[in-house]
């Protein structure tokens, strides 16, 4: 099993451990937020284990991941309202 893979966050490709969550590989990748709220607010992980919903972001076109409850994989795509 490779120790990292490849994802693409925001049309960025990037590399990330694979016992990385999708949360943490975003603010790696320097993006501080994986949302906007309906009123504009930036959102992002709080609670680290899926209880709170504000790590939300659309990964390989599904809207709405919790991205602190998933691993990276191989060729994923990460979409945040970065």
């Amino acid at each position: 099993m490779p120790n990292s893979v490849k994802v693409q966050i925001n049309g960025q490709e990037v590399s990330a451990d694979t016992d990385t969550t999708v949360a943490a590989a975003i603010l790696n990748a320097g993006h501080g937020w994986t949302r906007r709220s309906i009123q504009g607010e930036a959102r992002g992980p709080v609670c680290g284990m899926g209880i709170c919903y504000e790590c939300r972001a659309t990964i390989n076109g599904e809207t709405h991941v919790r991205t602190c409850m998933l691993m990276c994989a191989e060729g994923m795509v990460i979409d945040t309202d970065a």
